[in-house]
């Protein structure tokens, strides 16, 4: 009996250290194997993500160009296109505003330019007749030369004044030609001071161009004369002088010229 159970314990010791043997190098193969699906999954995440810039730069670039076309084959949207045209209309009707804006702002300034010369120059036909009368007041003071208004004449005969006295009150003393002349004289040039001093108010000014270059646009030659003197061109004598109401020529200055010899 303990012959047969030795046995028996002998072949279940070396039944369990066979299947032991066997078991031990199964271990390394399982774990050999997933070792190496790891390495694969491993170098396909690694692969799928080295892949280049440009590769996908080019499929996002690939995939807005298809939704735009998709976009671009829908039809248009009817709200879309009636404001694409308000939009057009807007910025048409803003252009014509502001072309509007600078018409009426040079009509502006055109009405204040020519409202300001209708003022300055209103007077300028009624200023051009009274200048006839200023020259004839120049002349008559020109008519009596200053020696006659120097030289005392002789006293009145008593004859003249016994006559007169039946006319004259007594009080008045009688007065000789020399004295009548120049209070006519006086009276004549304080007529041309004043009538000129009027139109100095309203901008009316007299000019002499003598010895001046001659001016078609200022000057009015009345005769040419050789003078060796003097430039070809200038202005010699000046018979009216002319008038300029600001900086408009009133009326020309009559004048001679000195011609050109040569």
């Amino acid at each position: 009996m303990s012959s047969a159970y030795a046995r028996q314990i002998i072949r279940s010791c070396s039944a369990s250290l066979s299947s032991r043997t066997l078991a031990r190098p199964l271990a390394p193969n399982c774990s050999s194997r997933s070792a190496l699906a790891n390495l694969r999954r491993g170098y396909s995440e690694t692969k799928s993500t080295s892949e280049p810039v440009e590769e996908q730069q080019k499929k996002k670039n690939e995939a807005k160009e298809e939704t735009e076309k998709e976009k671009e084959a829908q039809p248009p949207c009817p709200d879309t296109e009636k404001l694409k045209v308000k939009e057009a209309e807007v910025v048409d009707l803003t252009g014509r505003l502001r072309y509007l804006q600078a018409d009426f702002l040079n009509l502006q300034r055109n009405a204040a330019r020519e409202k300001e010369q209708t003022r300055d120059f209103a007077i300028s036909r009624f200023a051009s007749d009274l200048l006839e009368t200023v020259d004839v007041l120049t002349l008559a003071l020109k008519s009596i030369p200053a020696s006659a208004l120097a030289a005392e004449s002789a006293p009145a005969s008593t004859e003249s004044t016994s006559g007169s006295s039946t006319s004259f009150s007594t009080d008045i003393p009688p007065k000789s030609a020399h004295a009548y002349l120049q209070e006519l004289h006086t009276g004549v040039e304080m007529t041309q001071r004043q009538l000129l001093q009027t139109l100095f108010k309203y901008h009316v000014k007299p000019f002499d161009p003598t010895g001046d270059k001659f001016d078609p646009n200022r000057h009015e030659a009345l005769y040419q004369a050789p003078i060796p003197d003097k430039e070809p061109g200038t202005v010699l004598d000046c018979q009216k002088p002319g008038y300029m109401i600001k900086d408009r020529v009133l009326r020309a200055a009559q004048v001679g010229v000195v011609q050109d010899t040569s």
